[in-house]
């Protein structure tokens, strides 16, 4: 054994401690630095939103192909779980939500009801289901408010009532869970609670999981991944933005166009998901807040500025060239027929002409008196676009025969005639027919689909296929704004504190002003 004398000793152990700090500390110093901000933990997938899917009397619920649901209250206490293949229907009972699933053959216990409070049940923790023999298959399960969700004996119905409903995926190990709703398979969780005499069903789901559904949902895979990539940071912004716990309402942002589109996990590509990883976190803004990051299908040569069509000028929102040329709506004739002009109008009688009042300065209607033979209205150009149906308001009106066959030999059909496009001078008529002359109706003839403000999405994929990033794309769209991760903007933190449980989020006063509303 090597002697050190105590001197030395002191001196080696102070060599080491000092060797061991020189080379621990920068690894742990990287490693600290490595680790995702706390905004970014806030959950899997970023932090939660909140979307409206739908509403209705009625919804059915079941788990994936061997996936199995777990079901909660709306105060998260977990009531039961349902396997693989055990469709759970969902009712309005009262202001109650009542839930019927098929079980297994000889599997019962008493109903779980959230009046009587919970009984212990093994493994299904407190709820307790009520049992009633399977009848006539082809009878309606909830007729009457009565019944088990029947579809052959001898299995058993299982029913829970509660005041809100939280159903959640049990993925296998190493996968990503997801529910059925419907007709569509989404992530996240769903949460159903009674509105009214119906019931909203609202899908808690992590924002960069939401996402690639949106993407996918608003532009073709098959664009190139810049174009994709500018969707994603747009549809991000625009989500963050809705998150507004003062509004008092339920739910985030919708599935539809009322929002943005989001068509659940049949969305996704490998594509989509490429272009929410690659621009991961970013969002735009304009000082210190997120900008209103709106978008369309197709502008018709020219966005619009903002203040022109809504109640304020916003900086970043002006009117830039689009360059849609490939839209297959850049330019539209839409022929305004009686029963269309009814539907839309029915107050005026028939239709005897559209004067345009008024346009904003890239010749989008901003007002239009509709004259009839029973009246007149004056409506805005949007409620004249959603009268019509019309695919924008960058629209004139002309008066033009209706090619009409007069024969029943002539090709094609009346009504097919009314609903084609005039691309051209109508055809000779027979020569027994020259005394009769064509009827005239008016035509929308216009460009380009949607609001016409913001970035438009085929001028986003014409920049990608000639070279042009994402960041130039959002850049003409949106002038003088800024891409930021959205985990630096302070403002954004008391919003995400609240997400990180899967039960339903409380709605509680909080004021939060990002950027300026139109």
């Amino acid at each position: 054994m090597l002697l050190i004398p105590p001197l030395q000793r002191r001196w080696l152990g102070a060599i080491l401690l000092t060797g061991g700090l020189l080379v621990g500390l920068p690894r742990a110093w990287a490693a600290f630095e490595a680790a995702p901000s706390r905004a970014d933990r806030v959950a899997l997938g970023g932090p939660q939103v909140r979307v409206l899917l739908g509403e209705a009397r009625i919804l059915t619920v079941r788990a994936p192909d061997g996936a199995r649901l777990r079901l909660r209250d709306g105060s998260g206490q977990v009531l039961m779980e349902l396997g693989p293949d055990q469709p759970l229907r969902l009712q309005l009972a009262g202001s109650q939500v009542l839930a019927l699933a098929e079980a297994a053959a000889g599997e019962a216990a008493p109903a779980y009801d959230s009046a009587t409070g919970p009984t212990p049940v093994p493994r299904l923790g407190p709820s307790a289901l009520a049992t009633a023999p399977a009848a006539n298959p082809n009878a309606d399960p909830v007729a009457a408010g009565q019944g088990a969700m029947a579809r052959s004996a001898p299995s058993v119905a299982q029913r829970l009532r509660v005041g809100e409903l939280v159903v959640e995926p049990v993925p296998a190990p190493g996968s990503e869970g997801s529910v059925w709703l419907q007709k569509r398979r989404y992530r996240g969780s769903l949460w159903i609670r009674p509105q009214g005499d119906i019931l909203q069903a609202v899908n808690l789901v992590g924002l960069e999981t939401y996402l690639a559904s949106v993407v996918g949902s608003e532009m073709p895979a098959s664009w190139p991944l810049e174009a994709l990539r500018a969707q994603a940071v747009a549809a991000r912004t625009y989500a963050l933005r809705a998150l507004r716990p003062s509004s008092g309402r339920a739910y985030d942002l919708k599935a539809t166009v009322a929002s943005q589109v989001y068509l659940g996990v049949e969305a996704e590509t490998a594509s989509t998901q490429a272009a929410v990883a690659g621009t991961r976190g970013l969002v735009l803004t304009y000082g210190d807040g997120l900008i209103e990051a709106v978008f369309h299908s197709s502008g018709g040569g020219s966005t619009e500025n903002s203040g022109e069509l809504w109640a304020q000028q916003l900086p970043y929102l002006v009117s830039v060239a689009d360059f849609d040329h490939e839209s297959p709506v850049r330019d539209w004739r839409l022929p305004l027929g009686d029963a269309l002009v009814r539907k839309g109008f029915p107050e005026i009688g028939n239709l005897e002409r559209i004067e345009v009042l008024s346009t904003s300065s890239s010749g989008r209607v901003r007002q239009a008196r509709v004259v009839g033979s029973a009246g007149a209205v004056v409506v805005t150009g949007a409620e004249l676009r959603s009268r019509l149906g019309l695919k924008s308001t960058l629209v004139q009106f002309s008066r033009e025969p209706i090619n009409v066959p007069l024969f029943p030999d002539q090709a094609g059909t009346a009504s097919d005639q009314l609903t084609a496009p005039l691309l051209g001078p109508p055809p000779l008529p027979a020569l027994n027919a020259l005394a009769a002359p064509s009827p005239l109706q008016w035509v929308a003839i216009g460009r380009g689909f949607g609001h016409g403000i913001g970035m438009s999405q085929w001028g986003a994929c014409a920049m990608a296929r000639r070279g042009e990033g994402f960041e130039q794309i959002l850049q003409h769209y949106y002038r003088g704004t800024q891409l930021r991760p959205y985990s630096s903007l302070a403002a954004l933190a008391p919003l995400l504190q609240p997400r990180l449980s899967l039960a339903p989020v409380k709605p509680r006063a909080l004021a939060l002003t990002l950027g300026t509303t139109p």
